[in-house]
């Protein structure tokens, strides 16, 4: 079935932000969960090592069941899923059971990120599947840009818990949108039966696949120096620089400009120079800019507008790396488009919850363990896309 190409990265990006926004809505309200709840930094970056990890496992639950019910019922039953975690949430009397709440709210919201990427490798492939990603892709960038400025707002008026019941409504209107606005895109003929043996073989195929494993490695690292970002930055700004959280809003959704508007040119320099030459200059560019930022720090120049600056430059740089490395990695395997989506999907968040985990005890609201931690992601991302894209680099230029 045919869908408007803008009307569909629309509905799309508004269905994906769901996960995002349950990220990012929270994070100005970071340093008053520590007090409220009375605990520590490293339990409230434990909630978003969880969401991580569980938003990347339940990937592959949904993926099949996408292969096999079509794309919208597993978004609806994990919309409902995400509401109950949010009032959880909403509701937590201490850390453990926020950290509850986040888990839940994680295996709902996995459901309309995994079929998104499936819905595009349904309607298109190649430079336009390139495009559409990277047009749900902006769309997506409210999440970062909006979503703490609105939760700052929302903390103004009330405490951290109308967060979590905000985000509840969020994903109600979610559940509308799609009622309303997308047609379902795998036809009833197209569907397979949930076989475990063809879902082992399946992922076995794609995980000896080196290619499709290279390209989901090289955007979960580039993706987890960004969760990193998310998991340290609050604590960071708000301390160290004494930003405000609206302060901290406006700055954070300024280090997001750079990534959103960079993708958008993704699909017509892909066309040009090839998606893969593109992919791995774009992945130098990132390593070179936090790196920098990481030796600079090291050496005490850690003033606010130098880490705003070189993170604005690596997050550019970023935003040539993610839908390429996606849709390559999707590009030839069209007849495993649901478990690929959702292998693609539980290591790229997997390795931001791991990230998190490995670097929390190290946070200490300082920007030297947030600058290393990123740069370590950015350099292993770079190595992967050395292995990965240099011998596709011929193979993915323009005749």
């Amino acid at each position: 079935m045919q869908i408007g190409f803008v009307r569909s990265a629309v509905v799309l990006g508004l269905l994906a932000v769901v996960g995002p926004f349950a990220i990012d809505l929270y994070l100005p309200a970071m340093p008053e969960i520590v007090r409220d709840l009375e605990t520590d930094d490293a339990a409230v970056h434990m909630t978003f090592t969880v969401y991580f990890i569980a938003f990347g496992v339940a990937q592959l639950v949904y993926g099949p069941l996408a292969d096999r019910f079509g794309r919208k019922a597993p978004v609806y039953l994990g919309l409902l899923v995400f509401i109950a975690g949010s009032a959880l949430c909403a509701t937590a009397a201490d850390v453990s059971a926020l950290t509850l709440g986040r888990f839940i709210q994680a295996l709902g919201a996995a459901a309309p990120m995994v079929i998104v990427r499936a819905v595009v490798r349904d309607l298109h492939t190649g430079t336009q599947a390139t495009r559409l990603m990277a047009l749900v892709m902006l769309v997506i960038s409210i999440s970062p840009m909006l979503a703490p400025l609105t939760g700052s707002i929302i903390i103004q008026f009330g405490s951290w818990r109308m967060i979590f019941a905000a985000l509840g409504v969020i994903a109600l209107a979610a559940m509308v949108l799609m009622a309303l606005q997308l047609p379902e895109t795998l036809p009833a003929d197209r569907r397979s039966r949930i076989d475990p043996a063809a879902m082992i073989r399946s992922a076995l195929y794609l995980l000896r696949d080196g290619k499709f494993m290279g390209l989901t490695l090289i955007a979960g690292f580039s993706l987890a120096s960004f969760f990193v970002f998310l998991a340290a930055a609050p604590l960071v700004y708000m301390t160290e620089y004494q930003l405000t959280p609206t302060t901290f809003s406006l700055v954070f959704a300024l280090n997001a400009v750079g990534f959103f508007a960079s993708s958008q040119f993704a699909a017509s320099l892909g066309q040009r120079y090839g998606m893969a030459r593109v992919a791995l200059l774009a992945v130098c560019g990132f390593a070179a800019a936090t790196s920098l930022l990481f030796v600079l720090v090291w050496n005490g120049i850690d003033d606010l507008p130098v880490l705003m600056a070189l993170l604005f430059i690596g997050n550019t740089c970023l935003g040539q790396v993610i839908a390429p490395t996606m849709v390559m990695a999707m590009e030839e395997h069209g007849e495993h488009a649901g478990m690929a989506a959702s292998l693609g999907g539980t290591f790229q968040m997997v390795a931001g919850g791991v990230m998190i985990l490995v670097c929390s005890p190290f946070f200490d609201r300082t920007p030297l363990p947030l600058t290393g931690a990123v740069a370590t992601c950015a350099l292993t991302a770079l190595v992967i896309a050395l292995l990965t894209l240099r011998p596709a680099r011929e193979g993915n230029a323009p005749a």
